[in-house]
């Protein structure tokens, strides 16, 4: 039994504090705290209404590590879940290392000026969460987090060496809107507006980073129940860690589903300056263009009843079994209807916001322990995946041929 503290909330946060009420034998006692409460009293309230489980809400700022670690002790927490921006995931861990407690979070560290995100920062905190007799799990989401899980089963159970990883994640959601973003606008334009990178090993067999355009890798690809869609290479912070974790890797990319018009309205908005992350002066004021995009863009948790369609999000992983080659594609299906009547939310938060409840399951049942900062494929990966196949993320294995593409 666990005595949980939520902080954040937004469409994320409502998937993961609702499953976390859904499994109440666990999640004694829930409190969700924001910067806005208001916010939180509306999902405390939903769940209220939808499952009778009284949850309680809290004022907070996330920047403010002092003001976190009252609250921590205030609430008795055991376990804290980091399901606010990455902004502020060094805060949270530096929190919840004061306080001795665990920490999970569903996305790196990003650093607001320079678009940079990565884990580097967050593993330099290993010693602190070490001396403090805790631990940090870092990336409970789908992509990252799912998608390590997938690779680290596949690891422990069905190749003796693995070459090959492509990450696959596709949305084919309909919200109806020429231009939204399905999570929070700057994060995602941030992220989609980078240059890609993957990760590959060279004629002579050492691992190195290789930097492409932004959106300049695309393929076809048919997604299961999904069907034909655009995928581009894009780098995504799993593929820093899969790269220490996963033994024998030879390459790793990370591909995303884009359609055309969102396409086409990034670039019109990257053309006329409203992604830079700098700050301009408008009439007098000094404003960063690609925030007050933000302001103007749709809310994401505005497009749960709006949003039609599936996602479908995997790995493809090649490698040896017995000395033969093997192949496999791993990944789940996601309605997006079926995610907002069960919790009030879009697919794309349903699939970060669950499996972020399932690893702080899996901390606060001590199914996955230690001391210092962990990701997710450093941990048995099978109870993980029960647990996805029980709260609504069911997972398929589909033995492909050896060498075969599935570029269409």
């Amino acid at each position: 039994m666990a005595n949980i503290l939520i902080i954040g909330a937004g469409g994320v946060s409502q998937v993961a504090t609702v499953k976390c009420a859904m499994n109440s034998e666990v999640f004694t006692n829930i409190t969700l705290a924001s910067r806005t409460k208001s916010k939180c009293d509306a999902i405390a309230k939903f769940i209220k209404e939808r499952l009778g489980v009284e949850i309680s809400t809290a004022k907070i700022d996330a920047d403010d590590t002092d003001a976190v670690v009252e609250l921590i002790k205030k609430t008795k927490a055991d376990l804290l879940l980091n399901v606010a921006l990455p902004y502020q995931d060094l805060t949270l861990m530096d929190a919840c290392v004061k306080a001795g407690i665990p920490y999970i979070d569903t996305a790196n560290y990003e650093h607001p000026d320079t678009a940079k995100f990565e884990y580097k920062l967050q593993w330099a905190k290993d010693g602190e969460f070490k001396n403090a007799n805790t631990m940090a799990l870092l990336g409970s989401g789908f992509d990252p987090g799912v998608t390590n899980v997938f690779c680290a089963y596949a690891q422990q159970n069905l190749f003796d060496e693995i070459h090959e990883i492509d990450i696959l994640d596709c949305n084919a959601g309909d919200h109806g809107y020429a231009f939204a973003t399905n999570f929070n606008p700057e994060i995602n334009l941030r992220e989609v507006s980078a240059k890609g990178r993957y990760w590959q090993k060279n004629d002579k067999g050492v691992g190195e980073w290789i930097e492409t355009e932004p959106m300049q890798i695309m393929f076809k690809w048919d997604y299961p129940r999904v069907g034909v869609k655009d995928s581009y290479l894009l780098y995504h912070e799993e593929l820093e860690s899969l790269v220490k974790n996963i033994k024998g890797l030879k390459r790793i990319r990370f591909f995303m589903t884009f359609g055309q018009s969102y396409l086409t309205h990034m670039k019109c908005l990257e053309n006329v300056g409203m992604l830079r992350i700098d700050e301009v002066e408008h009439n007098g004021v000094k404003i960063v263009p690609i925030q007050f995009l933000k302001t103007l863009l749709p809310d994401p948790a505005s497009l749960g009843p709006r949003t039609k369609g599936k996602t479908n999000i995997g790995c493809v992983i090649r490698g040896l079994k017995d000395g033969l080659e093997r192949q496999v594609y791993i990944y789940n299906v996601c309605d997006h209807e079926a995610c907002f009547a069960e919790t009030g939310a879009q697919a794309v938060s349903y699939t970060t916001g669950v499996p972020a409840m399932i690893g702080s399951m899996m901390v606060a049942k001590g199914i996955w322990s230690g001391k210092g900062v962990f990701n997710m494929e450093q941990f048995d990966a099978k109870p993980f995946m029960d647990e996805l196949n029980k709260q609504g993320l069911p997972w398929e294995i589909i033995e492909m041929k050896p060498g075969q593409r599935y570029e269409v």
